[in-house]
């Protein structure tokens, strides 16, 4: 089969691999979309060398068929999927407490071991949720980061009427925008990027440039100097930790989305006098993924507008340079059939 391996630094090759054979557990899925997300990309730069060592197929954002399956089962041959690619060990204090997400011992999918960037993925049949008909592949490879959102927008508890702020206009911040407004949110979107304000502005959200607009001020100007009741820190930037704690309100709420993989700077004296709270989101849950397709299959997330782009396995290589020189692009999609 073909496969995009991660070779090493800045470094993907596209080569005829053997494909794997099936464990009695799991079920092959022929890929159809896979979707290049900020994780593939930390790796990409070699920011996550302590848990990759190339060669590696990377690759989690994903949809496809299976064409093998167990006898034994809910899934059968013909079945669009998508995968919740967190393999658990369910003896951890995690996963003794239900938090199987964040085990103390999770096998990301993708990451840890052989992900989608190929024709075909083998993965137990215990992590695949089903996908409708009605979803083509562009929309169903976006359910995996949708779920991502959901899980945040969840975890930080939104409400009718809050007020949020999303430092962030990525893929993953948008996305949160999108679940925060389906939850009856009022969001702005904070974003240097020109073309990810483009973006943002044409899916219905009001933009602020913190390069040309002081944020603190504009969210004290839209809030009548309450600040916001949330605040989503998406960008993995020190600049996003600095600001996130002057824009949220007394007993407001901070959910810490993005990778910061170095410490930063926070002023915790403002947890202190505004009794803050911050809480941690990483990825998902099973029910994320479920909310999430029923979001997907209700047509609330505008795919044309944030997948910008869908290439051959050859062009991997082109996608994540995109990426890294933060070009016009938004989520980069790849044909696994191609």
């Amino acid at each position: 089969m073909k496969a995009c391996l991660f070779s090493g630094v800045e470094q993907m090759e596209v080569k005829e691999v053997d494909r794997p054979a099936r464990a009695e557990n799991e079920v092959t899925i022929e890929v159809a979309r896979a979707g290049l997300c900020g994780t593939d990309l930390h790796v990409y730069l070699g920011d996550m060398a302590h848990r990759v060592t190339p060669p590696r197929i990377l690759g989690h954002e994903m949809v496809g068929a299976i064409v093998e399956a167990p006898e034994e089962g809910d899934f059968r041959e013909g079945d669009r999927v998508v995968v919740e690619p967190t393999v658990f060990c369910g003896r951890c204090a995690a996963c003794r407490r239900g938090h199987t997400h964040v085990c103390q011992n999770l096998n990301f999918m993708g990451v840890d071991s052989t992900g989608a960037f190929a024709n075909y993925w083998n993965v137990p049949q215990d992590r695949l949720h089903k996908v409708p008909d009605t979803l083509d592949d562009v929309a169903g490879a976006l359910i995996e980061p949708l779920a991502v959102a959901v899980h945040d927008v969840r975890r930080a508890q939104v409400e009718v009427g809050d007020r949020a702020v999303v430092i962030g206009g990525g893929p993953i911040g948008l996305l949160v925008a999108i679940a925060a407004r389906l939850d009856g949110a009022d969001v702005i979107i904070s974003e240097v990027n020109p073309f990810r304000i483009g973006v943002a502005e044409s899916c219905g959200f009001d933009t602020v440039n913190p390069s040309e607009t002081n944020l603190v001020d504009h969210v004290n100007e839209w809030t009548d100097g309450a600040a916001a009741d949330l605040v989503f820190e998406v960008s993995g930037h020190p600049a996003g930790a600095e600001v996130m704690t002057e824009i949220v309100r007394v007993r407001g709420t901070i959910a810490l989305v993005g990778v910061h993989a170095e410490p930063v700077p926070v002023n915790l004296q403002q947890f202190f006098a505004r009794e803050l709270h911050l809480t941690g989101c990483r990825v998902y849950e099973s029910i994320d993924f479920e909310r999430a397709i029923r979001i997907a299959e209700a047509d609330h997330v505008p795919v044309d507008k944030i997948v910008t782009n869908v290439t051959p396995m050859e062009e991997i290589g082109w996608g994540f340079e995109q990426m890294k020189n933060g070009r016009d692009v938004m989520k980069v999609m790849i044909d696994c059939q191609s």
